[in-house]
């Protein structure tokens, strides 16, 4: 029975398709359940944003070589492609291959897991007795065995609230109407809701820079939109290092243009800044706060949260999962993703060894598999997959190599350097895409400058990234 149930597969982003092609290879039957309308749907709710890596660290190599055989048109690989672009241009067309499109469930959301006939404390016969998938699709709720389950659900449908503590404030969950978690398209689709808004933006990371320079496009056209950009730490710095010393040059990039948007005084900068609540006023938001340890407050139309996601746990209740208890991640991972001490770059390649559960043919792959780091790359999933599908197929030997290396690729999260960790001369160094050997260097050649005149002070600039973004944007 177990050997001709298929592998249940939740999730069907790049990573959750990517575990499926890997089944398809080895010639297991997946069982992919997605509980959006279509393949990515998480990726289509940040469409408008352009990923900081070329085409060829955003696509699996089991999926390419079923495309491929399928007579796929690839993109061009040193593209950079949008969320949208990558649905449309590569897990649409994934999903789409017979060995795949058969086997996908759309609509359906997963409510439980656990083993048949076992709950979560009974042992005997237990690593025998099939998984139990529960969900609920237009049909209502449904059930199916599998013999082993890949959770690759993301953490899209769970962004961390606004305060500091991790827990919502008060009055925000009242406010969620003028409140928005992500990356919303400003410039775009929500346009409406933001031209000639006060908009209040709390985050730190890429996703904030992100919004922040697509409100400042929005203002061109617009000039009545004020964007005012909160960060929970003191100072800037921490903000722009990232940006400023990534390897990355489309990453880079967004550190450079943010850095030139506070010079110009586009953006009121908010810093050492916490919210103690949010009541609505008339049309819009009276936001109370401390700001560097000093009260504020604050009256907005619209607020952009970003401030990362958390994994929901919800449906794993009796399944016997371990977890770090600050991560939230395998405890074998935790200390290799802790956003206290990695970057993005930083992460060794990991598989089925650091991913394993207590539940043995239970695995947690993807953004998810992080918990609350945001340390997590598209390519590092795809390499977990490969290691968890060679697990469950019994090739133990291919399941425990390495066969992924990501070289440091200077701060992929905005929070780990500052200019004390060693920004080195000038402000660090220039953005790989920039001829110039350093910060201070690369902004004097871009008013015309022959450069900052450092010459021999500056750090070299080390090896492009070679890995994708983040499926979490």
């Amino acid at each position: 029975m177990m050997a001709n149930s298929p592998v249940a597969v939740i999730g069907a982003g790049p990573v959750g398709l990517a575990a499926a092609a890997h089944l398809v290879e080895r010639g297991i039957r997946p069982l992919i359940l997605e509980r959006g309308e279509s393949a990515g749907a998480a990726l289509l709710e940040w469409g408008h944003v352009r990923v900081f890596s070329p085409w060829q660290y955003n696509i699996d190599a089991a999926a390419r070589a079923l495309l491929d055989r399928s007579g796929w048109t690839a993109p061009d690989m040193r593209g950079l492609p949008t969320g949208g672009e990558i649905v449309r241009d590569y897990l649409a067309p994934l999903a789409a291959l017979a060995g795949i499109a058969a086997n996908l469930k759309l609509g359906a959301e997963v409510t439980a897991i656990t083993r048949q006939g076992h709950d979560k404390i009974a042992n005997d016969g237990r690593k025998d007795a099939p998984f139990v998938i529960r969900y609920r699709d237009a049909g209502g709720e449904q059930r199916v065995l599998a013999r082993a389950v890949i959770d690759a659900s993301g953490t899209w449908r769970r962004p961390n609230p606004i305060g500091v503590d991790g827990l919502p404030v008060a009055g925000e969950a009242a406010a969620r109407g003028r409140i928005a978690y992500g990356i919303p398209d400003v410039a775009g689709k929500a346009r409406d809701s933001y031209a000639g808004k006060r908009v209040l933006v709390i985050g730190g990371g890429h996703s904030a820079i992100n919004v922040a320079l697509a409100l400042m496009e929005l203002q061109d056209k617009a000039p009545g939109t004020e964007i005012f950009w909160a960060l929970r730490h003191a100072s800037v710095d921490r903000l722009l290092g990232g940006g400023l010393n990534d390897q990355l040059p489309e990453r880079g990039a967004l550190g450079l243009a943010a850095k030139q948007a506070m010079a110009d005084g586009r953006l009121n900068m908010l810093t050492a800044f916490a919210v103690n609540r949010i009541e609505m006023q008339g049309g819009g938001l009276a936001v109370d706060a401390h700001l560097a340890g000093k009260p504020f407050s604050l009256a907005v139309d619209r607020i952009v949260v970003t401030t990362g996601f958390r994994p929901d746990l919800s449906f794993l209740g009796e399944i016997r999962v371990a977890l770090d208890p600050a991560v939230e991640a395998p405890p074998a991972l935790a200390p290799l993703i802790d956003p206290n001490f990695h970057s993005c770059g930083t992460v060794p390649a990991h598989g089925i060894r650091e991913l394993a559960h207590p539940e043995p043919g239970f695995t947690i792959v993807g953004s998810k598999s992080y918990g609350r780091a945001p340390t997590f790359l598209m390519a590092t999933g795809y390499e977990q997959v490969r290691s968890v599908v060679a697990d469950i197929a019994g090739d133990h030997v291919a399941a425990r190599e390495v066969r992924l290396v990501l070289p440091e690729t200077g701060v992929c999260s905005a929070d780990i350097a500052t200019e004390s960790d060693g920004a080195g001369c000038c402000g660090g160094p220039a953005p790989a895409n920039v001829d110039a050997c350093c910060v201070e260097d690369a902004d004097a050649k871009a008013n015309g400058a022959s450069g900052c005149g450092c010459a021999t002070g500056c750090p070299s600039v080390g090896a492009k990234a070679t890995e994708a973004a983040s499926a979490n944007a």
